[in-house]
This record gives C-alpha cells, sequence and structure tokens, in this order.
C-alpha cells in the first residue's frame, strides 16, 4: 500500500487538490455576490503566501539557496496560470456562465498533454491519452447538463469563448513551465507554490491599480468578521492547500494526467451535492463513472 502510495503520489495529490476546489466552489460563489474576483484573489493570495511562509519556517524548509531561473520560473508560472488565467477564467464566467466556462475550461489538460509534449519532450502511453480523453469526456458531460433555472441574461458567447479559451492556454502554460522548472530543480514543492502566488498575485494587484487608474467602479469591501472568516478558509482549502498539491502533482506525474486529474473537480461536487440534499441526475452519475473509468486508466496503463 505504501509503495503504490508513493508510486501514485502525484495523481493522488491531483485528486485531492481537485476534491478541495471543488468543495470550495460553493463559498466562492456566496462570496463572488460580496466581493470583486479581483480582490477575492488578492485577499485569497495574501493569505495563502502568509500560511506558506508560517509553514516553511515550522517546518525548517525554507531554502535561501534556490537558482534565480527557477525563481523567475515559477514566477511567470504564477503570472500565467494564476494571475492571467484565473482571471480570465472568471471573465469568461461572467461572459457565460459556469456552465459553458466550466465545458471550455475541459480543453486545459489536453492541451497541457501537447505542450508538455512539444516542450518537455513528455510522452504518454496510448492508454494515458485514453484516461485523458475519456476523463475529460465524462467531466464535459457532466459539466454541459442542462440545469433548468440557471440562464443568465446578457450572455456574451463570443467574449466568454475567446476568455475560456485564454485561461485555459494560460494555465496549461503556466503548469507546463511550472513542471520544466520542478524537474529541473530540488525545490521543495511548497516554496514553488510560494513564488507562484507570489507571481499571480504582483498580476492581480497591477489589474486592481490599472482598474483603480481607469475609476471603473467597483464593490466596495464591507469587512465583517463572517466574510473574512470564508475568505480564510477557502484560501487555506483551495489556495494554500490546493495549490501545494498542485505542485506536488506536477513534481511527481506527468503534466498532462496532473491537468487531468486536477480537472476533476465537478465530478467531485456530484456527491457534495447529493449530500446537501440536491437531486442528482442520472446524466450526472453516468458522467461521473465515465471519468471514474478515465482515471483509473490514467493510474493503471500509464
Amino acid at each position: 500500500m505504501e509503495l503504490w502510495i508513493t508510486n501514485f503520489q502525484g495523481e493522488l495529490a491531483a485528486l485531492t487538490g481537485a476534491f478541495l476546489w471543488a468543495a470550495s466552489s460553493a463559498a466562492y460563489s456566496l462570496l463572488g455576490q460580496k466581493i470583486s474576483p479581483l480582490k477575492l484573489n488578492l485577499f485569497k493570495g495574501l493569505i495563502a503566501i502568509a500560511l506558506i511562509f508560517l509553514t516553511l519556517i515550522i517546518s525548517d524548509k525554507l531554502q535561501t539557496k534556490v537558482n534565480s531561473t527557477t525563481i523567475n520560473l515559477f514566477m511567470i508560472s504564477g503570472i500565467l496560470g494564476i494571475g492571467l488565467g484565473d482571471t480570465a477564467f472568471f471573465s469568461a464566467l461572467k461572459n457565460m456562465g459556469a456552465r459553458r466556462t466550466l465545458l471550455m475550461e475541459t480543453l486545459s489538460p489536453p492541451i497541457t498533454a501537447l505542450l508538455a509534449l512539444i516542450f518537455l519532450g513528455e510522452q504518454l502511453t496510448f492508454g494515458a491519452w485514453c484516461g485523458i480523453l475519456i476523463t475529460v469526456g465524462g467531466v464535459a458531460w457532466v459539466i454541459s447538463e442542462r440545469t433548468p433555472g440557471t440562464a443568465i441574461s446578457n450572455v456574451n458567447i463570443k467574449q466568454g469563448i475567446l476568455w475560456a479559451i485564454f485561461a485555459a492556454i494560460a494555465n496549461s502554460s503556466g503548469a507546463v513551465i511550472s513542471r520544466f522548472a520542478l524537474l529541473s530543480s530540488d525545490i521543495n514543492p511548497l516554496l514553488s507554490t510560494l513564488f507562484r502566488l507570489i507571481g499571480g498575485t504582483i498580476i492581480v494587484v497591477l489589474l486592481l491599480l490599472f482598474q483603480k487608474i481607469k475609476q471603473e467602479k467597483s464593490e466596495e469591501f464591507k469587512f465583517s468578521i463572517k466574510l473574512v472568516g470564508a475568505i480564510f478558509i477557502t484560501a487555506f482549502s483551495s489556495t494554500y492547500l490546493g495549490i501545494w498539491l498542485q505542485q506536488t502533482s506536477l513534481k511527481f506525474s506527468p503534466a498532462g494526467i496532473a491537468q487531468t486529474l486536477l480537472a476533476t473537480s465537478p465530478i467531485f461536487i456530484i456527491p457534495i451535492a447529493a449530500q446537501m440534499g440536491e437531486k442528482i441526475s442520472i446524466r450526472s452519475v453516468l458522467g461521473v463513472l465515465v471519468a471514474v473509468v478515465g482515471i483509473s486508466l490514467l493510474f493503471t496503463l500509464q
């Protein structure tokens, strides 16, 4: 059992990260109504950075001798994946809603696998490619189900599609760069998470400043213990732990497989929704089963 966990620690980290992101999704939907996405990103990033610093100090893993090139690669990865990618994702959500945006996000795993093949020479077996496609197909099947009462007005589909494609490319590029940096150094995944978050947070700050310069109207942040507590909990679970697990998965498993498993959040939402009393359709269950088959292939046919 211990050997199995060691052999698949990257894949297991990715699935755990996907679960945490799924568990945090409900909180994000509520927070998004009270605070702008950019400000939410900023606060989450700052909290996660502080938590990572604290963890590194306590665990005595704060490496002082890290190659500047490695640091720059992780920061570029964070700028692309966390800063630009997340911002584009939120813009896609705003323009065409969650269902279509999440459906477009299923492009990320195959894009990642292709980029890793081209730039890292990371070749996957036929079985692994089948696993990726089946998993993505299952997730897409779940997401593409139409839910009554979820239509949104003033949907700008074309703009939303462009934002979603940009988000998928940015996230994939960030993952591949991060994978390269992790493979070419012995850096701790948690420390790499810190550099990625710093890069992403810098972009968010710049975007907020740009927004202020343009004098765009933004929501006022109304301080409350409840709101701050919710932001802290989501930052801890999805940003601090989630991105740490993402980095761990990218270090110990091929980029395409890691991104595929990280993209399985929607299938974890199904049992969570069921526990909350939501009615689950047969199609959703079948989609989850298809995705599980794909995941099993990624564990057995690599």
